[in-house]
């Protein structure tokens, strides 16, 4: 990694003091525009990033920022309930911001709640870098929600989705289940290693497969966690062959898409999610899922944020322990 740009660089390349520069970055009055532009222009150029403890210099902004990968997630509308109840008590508001389709990989979205010179960022982020995290939690404080990265300089709030899984599983071999297929992410690859949760949770799927002797039965359906995408994937598997007698979808939204396939298709099979969300509880969808406690991560998440604000410098890592609770779209093969 190249060496990190200093006040004391941009000064040079703007041709102005260090002084200038600290004035362009607190904001202040009586810089002209002339100096403005040139210091901007040097801070662009070299990517130049104030530390932590020099933003601490201009003072906090009682914000905290959230990262979203997609507002259609029931699971993420969980997580921000829990991060605003823990805020409430306190001087902090939370922003928002979106992951766009064009930088999905969410680089920019973190920038931006970074250049708004938020206290701290919760991101959902699993196609960011760990290099680039960490190189960001120097900047200002940051939690991961959901990987299992092993951090230096950030903290880490996540499920235990290896249990999460194994308890989904274990309920559809009970029922006699063996033909059990998967709705994998299709991002779960592209996020590197196997630090997110949809990679762990098509990893411990196949693993548990092979353990009960049902190779020959592992069934990968790729789709985004999206409902519609996953309807059309689910469609596309009963309209070319054998379906499965069980569907463990990755998350809620993408069973709700198999849910919609089997009734569309006239399939009596039965379907498992993952993240509880409020629709599963709906007596009309009664989806037998996997609860990981979002609203509690999103309360603890702002809880760290808080503890790295007022100085606590090692990082941590809480993990929540899933429950499965099973409902009626879960029955004997």
């Amino acid at each position: 990694m190249t060496r990190r740009a200093t006040i004391s660089d941009v000064a040079a390349a703007a041709n102005v003091s260090r002084a200038a520069v600290s004035k362009v970055l607190q904001g202040a009055y009586g810089v002209s525009d002339d100096m403005r532009q040139r210091v901007n222009t040097a801070i662009e150029q070299l990517n130049y990033r104030p530390l932590v403890s020099a933003r601490g210099l201009r003072g906090a902004t009682f914000t905290f920022g959230i990262t979203i990968p997609d507002f259609r997630n029931h699971f993420f509308s969980e997580v921000i309930r829990g991060a605003v109840e823990f805020l409430a008590d306190t001087p902090y508001q939370l922003l928002t911001s979106p992951v766009d389709q064009g930088h999905r990989e969410g680089y920019r979205a973190i920038e931006a709640l970074y250049d708004r010179q938020v206290d701290g960022i919760l991101t959902i982020s699993p196609l960011v870098e760990t290099a680039w995290l960490e190189d960001m939690a120097l900047r200002v404080p940051v939690v991961e929600l959901g990987r299992h990265d092993i951090a230096k300089n950030y903290d880490v709030v996540r499920g235990d989705d290896a249990a999460g899984t194994r308890a989904v599983m274990e309920h559809l071999f009970s029922l006699g289940h063996t033909r059990i297929a998967h709705v994998a992410q299709v991002d779960a690859e592209a996020s590197g290693a196997d630090v997110t949760p949809p990679a762990i949770r098509r990893r411990v799927y196949e693993e548990l497969m092979r353990d009960a002797g049902l190779a020959e039965n592992i069934q990968i359906i790729e789709a985004l966690y999206q409902e519609m995408s996953a309807y059309h994937a689910t469609k596309s598997v009963i309209d070319h062959g054998l379906p499965p007698t069980a569907i463990f979808a990755g998350n809620d939204d993408a069973a709700l898409g198999v849910l919609r396939a089997t009734a569309e298709r006239g399939v009596d099979l039965s379907v498992c999610g993952y993240d509880d969300s409020q629709l599963a509880d709906h007596p009309l969808i009664n989806l037998t899922s996997v609860n990981q406690h979002g609203a509690d991560m999103g309360r603890v998440a702002m809880e760290l944020l808080v503890e790295r604000v007022k100085g606590r410098t090692e990082s941590r890592v809480e993990t929540m322990h899933p429950v499965l609770i099973a409902r009626g779209s879960t029955r004997p093969a």
